[in-house]
């Protein structure tokens, strides 16, 4: 057998098993409580006045109201917005 080759017993598949039982159960609460953090009534309450006040900000130091508003709507953003980089 080669040095980069490992043959797997039935213990070692009993404790994979186990493993991927653990992430299947793990995985989707963590997704989902993910998910309640940054959409919550609470979130989007506080984005909105964050935005807000920074819109407003920008018109009382005379930014002209296009360009505010450009820049309070890129200040927004959701997670389809995020870049992930996969190490490419």
């Amino acid at each position: 057998m080669s040095e980069n080759k490992r043959e797997f017993d039935i213990k070692d598949t009993h404790e994979l098993g186990q493993i991927l039982d653990t992430v299947g159960d793990k995985v989707p609460k963590l997704i989902k409580d993910i998910m309640g953090s940054l959409y919550s009534k609470e979130n989007a309450a506080n984005m909105g006045q964050a935005v807000g006040t920074y819109y407003k900000e920008l018109i009382a130091a005379g930014i002209p109201q296009e360009d505010a508003l450009d820049m309070a709507k890129s200040m927004a953003f959701s997670l389809k917005d995020i870049q992930f980089n996969s190490g490419k």
